[in-house]
């Protein structure tokens, strides 16, 4: 949500922010919100200055008493109970005035950084850097549900038998597998002197609509019926909602954390969920990263957070990109983000693996996360990125890692996680 001062005060700013986005039909918004808000103030100043009055007058009714004058007290106590009801409409007045312009200020998204490329789609995201040779063998790798099915390692079947389509099961050496990878992504964030955390994986509405839009929230939350929660589509929004309406002590940022949890999503659009792989699922796991920091220091933040991501891959032997989103792939809380992709030999393209977003202040105001200053309190920003999730990193690494004879290289930053093997081999 952005500052309602920039809305006051720089409404043609606002609106170019929403053409860049290619939101057009959130312009009236503006307008109404401007003018709602004049209402609001006005109102306000109204009820300020009745109950200054009454305030005033009241004083008076026990001067007029001790004097013997009555009459004229309790004349002035009519004025005053006049006034309380004048003040008791006005208040109903003012509480559904902000209401309303809190509605509508959460539909506004976010001001977007001067640098992001303008876009419709992610079709017209751009490419920013390369890193790690994307090398394509001189023999087939296959699909990657082909390989996993060779390790005895996938069962869709079964899951579609208990769980439906977007689930599976996985088995043995790609089991642990995958595990690994998770155990030395928390590592890597703790030696990056990041705080490990199990977040819960449940939330309120109130810390959902903090934290994303309601179209996200439509596309990706599943509703616990006849409950106030949510399964979390990622860990990040239950580790910015713990510091909901929390004043933070300025010596304690940045907090910097970094979580393990399982992420569910409805994944309700046009790609759809995949029928024989675990590239789109409705489940998966994930290590996650958070910042919440000074306004001033959100920006190098994002810098150091991406290039986490592709540190790590590259120590799982993956070649990667990084993507810089363009304005209309941008969710409306996001100032800047950039997808990291790894590259795939048997698709030969990058795919989306990780993504790095800078939400300045917008979920802080949602959230009132604010720190105290010498000017009073203040609202922080906050960052999220992709360490590592699950079934999108398993099908880069053995990609990647892939050998004639159908085997899987285990990179040697995995090692120490799968027991010292070097490789894993198909069962024949």
């Amino acid at each position: 949500m952005i500052d309602i001062n920039l809305i006051r005060e720089n409404k043609e700013l606002v609106k170019e922010n929403i053409k860049k986005k290619f939101q057009d039909e959130k312009l009236p918004l503006v307008e109404e919100i401007y003018e709602l808000d004049k209402k609001y103030r006005e109102t306000k100043q109204k009820m300020d200055e009745k109950r200054a009055l009454k305030n005033k007058l009241s004083d008076q009714i026990g001067s007029l008493m001790r004097e013997g004058k009555k009459e004229e007290a309790l004349k002035i106590k009519d004025e005053v109970a006049k006034m309380g009801e004048d003040i008791a409409t006005l208040t109903q007045d003012e509480e559904k005035l902000s209401q309303e312009i809190k509605t509508k200020m959460m539909v506004i998204p976010n001001i977007i950084a001067d640098d992001v490329p303008i876009g419709k789609d992610d079709s017209e995201n751009v490419e920013l850097k390369r890193f790690g040779d994307a090398f394509v063998p001189n023999y087939e790798i296959p699909y990657h549900a082909d390989i996993l099915n060779t390790f005895n390692g996938l069962d869709k079947e079964a899951s579609g038998r208990t769980s439906g389509n977007g689930f599976y099961y996985l088995m043995g050496d790609i089991a642990r597998l995958s595990s690994a990878m998770l155990s030395y992504a928390r590592d890597f964030m703790i030696e990056k002197g990041f705080t490990y955390c199990i977040p819960p994986f449940m939330i309120r509405s109130d810390v959902v609509t903090g934290v994303m839009s309601f179209a996200e929230m439509d596309a990706m939350m599943y509703k616990i019926e006849g409950e106030d929660l949510y399964l979390i589509g990622t860990s990040e929004h239950s580790m910015i909602g713990k510091f909901k309406d929390q004043i933070l002590k300025k010596e304690t940022l940045p907090i910097t954390m970094t979580s393990y949890s399982p992420c569910f999503r409805k994944e309700v659009g046009a790609h759809g969920i995949e029928e024989r792989g675990i590239y789109r699922v409705h489940q998966f796991e994930k290590q996650e990263m958070i910042v919440i920091c000074e306004p001033e220091d959100s920006a190098s933040w994002y810098e150091k957070m991406w290039q986490f991501t592709v540190e790590l891959f590259r120590n799982l032997d993956v070649p990667v990109r990084q993507l810089e989103c363009c304005s209309g792939d941008l969710a409306d809380l996001k100032y800047k983000s950039c997808d990291i992709e790894a590259w795939s030999p048997r698709q030969q393209k990058y795919f989306e693996v990780g993504s790095c977003s800078n939400l300045t202040d917008a979920q802080a105001r949602r959230l009132g996360i604010r720190a105290k200053g010498d000017k009073g309190n203040y609202y922080l920003h906050t960052l999220n990125n992709t360490v590592l999730a699950s079934t999108r990193a398993l099908i880069a690494l053995i990609e990647n890692n892939y050998q004639e004879d159908g085997s899987v290289k285990i990179p040697k930053a995995l090692q120490p996680y799968m027991g010292g093997i070097t490789v894993i081999k198909p069962h024949k």
